[in-house]
């Protein structure tokens, strides 16, 4: 800070052991853009060797909800960022509530009170509401004038409503030298002495993170750039408690396709939101953190690839862009490099939600999934693109056009030969499957695709699948030879 040559001067983010914080407001979900400073956060921590603490901003109660707390806290373990330390005992780390710090905020109100940093503001709602349209129409930045600044304290009335006003150096600057956007100068004078005590004896938000901050040791602040007008307070602040601040790091916005702020039009904003869509949390994680930072033209980044390359100089400066299409492509790269056995605990439970109870994330699913995850972009779709695995053999819908055209009189003769040809295998491996339905494709004299697409649609009711020798390998032999029978009923049904 400078009033005069005198300067705030950052800390270097070569510290050992730093020490970041996720502040959250618990009024809603995680939100994308919380769930990436949160992300940032971490990963500095975890590179640096320090500690990521996690603090719910609650001090606003009307807007505070136990359901909100709670989403915060799945979204971040879904996401696999673990905080570090908190009130809680036996293992139990935290988080911090705001509320529960009450008496320490009071404590430091006390001692700006008595340095005579801190004043009292008797001035009314409508007073205020007038200096401001006074203020603007004379074209000047509508801060408070000080009206109440050099009132002797001997006249103070304890009968009359009043704030307390943090009092701030009339001349000079405050410096918030920013790891990500440099040096930014604000003028003093168009700060103006803020409030840090309502009238009800609450805090506001600018003292108690302040207060947070220095008792918990926080050395870096990294936070969205919406956040960057409130630093300068915060510094003041710092300054009139003889503390030294933090390290300052504002990150950019995440805007929306069309390059406006990101919001429900853009999409999902909810980070569980797309947990429930299937998505991996890998692969989010890979995605946030391509947000705004970037290592070269490296698109997918395993979690300890982050931990071991992310840094502060490598956040640029323009805002990041959310691009739903990146974001499916990343998943789906995480879906192919998840191995199968993990993909099956993951489903497994999204499976029975589906009304197939009897799945199990067994080796026969895992086979399952090595056929369909290269073509599956979310869990969702792995699941969908699965029905016929998982359903009961006489479990699976047929697509009317593919029965017209597949299990018809037509195909019958096919649907007959490669029954039989299936009922006699001694193996079910797919390339006894392929050796036998071979011998079929010879003895008809057609095509592959004569016999292939009617068994397709015979056993999974659909047009659509991995390649058919494998999907009855898969399938196996009771399902297949159960599905054949009633697609060859089906197709020896006269039709009108």
């Amino acid at each position: 800070m400078t009033h005069g040559a005198r300067e705030y001067r950052c800390r270097p983010m070569t510290l050992n052991a730093p020490r970041l914080r996720f502040a959250p407001s618990p009024s809603g979900f995680l939100h994308i853009g919380g769930a990436r400073t949160a992300l940032f956060c971490w990963l500095l921590a975890r590179r640096h060797g320090g500690s990521f603490i996690l603090r719910v901003e609650d001090t606003d109660q009307a807007r505070t909800t136990d359901a909100s707390i709670q989403a915060i806290l799945d979204g971040l373990s879904w996401l696999g960022l673990d905080w570090d330390e908190g009130p809680g005992v036996g293992g139990d780390h935290g988080p911090y509530f705001q509320s529960e710090r009450k008496a320490i905020y009071q404590e430091y109100v006390g001692k700006l009170i008595e340095s005579g940093h801190a004043y009292r503001c008797y001035c009314t709602r409508d007073q205020l509401d007038a200096k401001r349209a006074a203020a603007q129409a004379a074209g000047r930045k509508a801060t408070y004038d000080g009206t109440c600044r050099s009132l002797d304290p001997a006249a103070w009335d304890d009968d009359e409503p009043f704030v307390w006003r943090l009092r701030v150096p009339l001349e000079g600057d405050t410096i918030v030298r920013d790891l990500v956007r440099g040096n930014i100068r604000f003028p003093n004078a168009e700060l103006g002495d803020m409030v840090i005590v309502r009238s009800n004896g609450d805090p506001l938000y600018n003292f108690v993170v302040v207060i947070d901050d220095a008792t918990m040791k926080v050395s870096h602040v990294v936070r969205g750039d919406d956040h960057l007008s409130n630093t300068p307070k915060q510094i003041l602040i710092y300054e009139a408690l003889g503390l030294e601040p933090p390290t300052f790091a504002h990150l950019p916005l995440i805007l929306g396709e069309d390059k406006k702020r990101l919001s429900k039009r853009h999409g999902a904003t909810n980070v569980m939101q797309y947990s429930d869509e299937g998505y991996l949390p890998d692969a989010m994680v890979n995605f946030l953190a391509r947000l705004g930072w970037s290592h070269g033209d490296q698109e997918l980044f395993a979690r300890d690839e982050l931990v071991s390359l992310f840094s502060l100089e490598s956040v640029g400066k323009a805002a990041g862009v959310w691009n739903p299409s990146k974001l499916l492509w990343t998943n789906h790269q995480w879906m192919m490099r998840t191995p199968s056995d993990q993909l099956a605990a993951l489903i497994a439970p999204r499976i029975e939600a589906a009304g197939h109870p009897d799945c199990t994330p067994d080796a026969e699913m895992v086979w399952r999934i090595d056929t369909l995850k290269e073509r599956s972009k979310t869990l969702v779709e792995l699941v969908d693109q699965g029905t016929f695995y998982w359903a009961a053999a006489d479990g699976i819908a047929y697509e009317p056009k593919a029965t017209r055209k597949f299990l018809s009189a037509t195909t019958l003769p096919v649907l007959q030969a490669s029954a039989a040809a299936l009922q006699g295998l001694r193996e079910w491996t797919e390339e006894a499957i392929e050796t036998a339905l071979a011998a079929v494709i010879a003895e008809l004299e057609v095509g592959v695709g004569k016999v292939a697409q009617p068994l397709r649609v015979a056993v999974t009711g659909t047009r659509v699948s991995p390649g058919i020798w494998l999907t009855l390998a898969a399938l196996g032999r009771d399902k297949t030879l159960a599905r054949l029978a009633a697609a060859i009923e089906i197709a020896g049904t006269p039709r009108e």
